[in-house]
């Protein structure tokens, strides 16, 4: 039985006009231990009387990381009087921008926030307050990422183009002798890319990397073009009426930096390591694996047992977690990751992880090299 995530997939692929997208993969093999594994969690959330989704930690998590948000917001674009003051009010609004981003979108996104859709709906629109595009997320993640992990052509989110070589599959350029060096600045700029370039080129060419997508219409469109000029105002609109365009850049930069740096980090710790595989489709064009077991081999944890990354990052150390219960809120994954593991070994499935976030670092470092190579 495929998981929730791929029915809607599967769902919005037939649904979508002709020629706006080419899924036609397919996974293979046993669903055994797919069911079973599915029987086990749903059997915790009923023993333990927890619900899924609507979870009051995860209301007052969203409070704390709004409040810090338009805290430090108006401290840098009001108060701030010094340089210094400007620079630690900047690391911290890129933080919490990537909180935000890690935490309400990311839940909301997936229907892992609320029981109820409008809210779902209202929350993964704060992706579009903070400069990206919830609409583009719901395909490049949600659909391609999530369905086709590290399945180089299929999954976006390992495709960067010339810039960087994370599969076997991709073709080498000679430049990536030297990724594992240059990469970490680039990550810097993932969510300036998003900002000013990204979106606005998915949107124009209906296309995502190699896939095509259909082009938003009537309030999918409204939404992209209101959260476009909100973001602009907030970064720059606003700003500028009462600091020189030289003082808002630079802090916008540092700003975009820190949060993209933390989002780039968290997705590459999460798959672009040794520990996981990169697998493609047999001749027939179909994957050997069933579903399941592939978000197992192609996903890697981190600090498990790290209570503060796993509440500043969002439960995204619990990558496997996630990709196998993406609407689970991810408040939950702590307890249900024993469970998955306890199965993956009854039934000897792998279930990776490195212990801690400097060993993700580490893996994903030697990862590129390899791949630079």
């Amino acid at each position: 039985m495929p998981p929730d995530s791929l029915d809607r997939t599967v769902e919005a692929v037939r649904s979508s006009p002709a020629g706006t997208t080419t899924d036609r993969l397919k996974f293979s093999g046993d669903n055994t231990f797919h069911r079973e594994l599915r029987r086990r969690v749903d059997d915790y959330f009923k023993q333990s009387g927890r619900p899924q989704r609507d979870s009051a930690r995860m209301y007052l998590k969203t409070a704390i990381i709004l409040t810090c948000f338009i805290a430090s917001y108006v401290l840098l674009v009001f108060f701030a009087a010094t340089w210094w003051q400007g620079l630690l009010l900047s690391v911290v609004l890129g933080i919490a921008t990537a909180q935000i981003g890690f935490n309400i979108q990311h839940d909301a996104g997936h229907q892992a926030y609320s029981e109820r859709r409008s809210i779902n709906k209202w929350m993964a629109r704060t992706l579009d307050l903070i400069g990206g595009s919830s609409y583009i997320w719901h395909w490049k993640h949600a659909h391609f990422h999530h369905t086709y992990v590290n399945i180089d052509g299929y999954d976006s989110d390992i495709n960067l183009g010339a810039l960087a070589r994370f599969s076997p599959q991709q073709k080498h350029h000679w430049h990536h002798r030297w990724q594992h060096i240059y990469l970490w600045v680039l990550y810097g700029f993932t969510a300036v890319s998003w900002h000013l370039h990204d979106d606005f080129r998915d949107i124009f060419t209906a296309t995502i990397g190699k896939r095509q997508i259909p082009r938003p219409r009537g309030k999918e469109l409204a939404v992209f073009i209101v959260g476009k000029v909100a973001f602009f105002t907030i970064a720059f609109g606003l700003p500028l009426v009462f600091h020189p365009i030289g003082t808002v850049l630079l802090y916008y930069t540092i700003v975009a930096m820190v949060a993209g740096l933390l989002l780039a980090l968290v997705f590459q710790l999460a798959h672009a390591v040794e520990e996981a595989s990169f697998p493609s489709p047999n001749e027939s064009g179909r994957m050997d694996t069933p579903w399941a077991i592939h978000q197992l081999e192609t996903t890697v944890n981190f600090s498990r047992d790290s209570r503060v990354i796993t509440w500043l990052v969002g439960g995204l150390n619990f990558q496997i977690e996630h990709h196998l219960f993406p609407r689970v809120c991810h408040i939950h994954y702590p307890a249900i990751s024993r469970v998955i593991e306890t199965t993956c070994v009854e039934y000897g499935v792998p279930y990776h992880a490195n212990r801690s976030f400097a060993a993700g670092l580490a893996s994903h470092y030697r990862w590129l090299r390899r791949m630079g190579r």
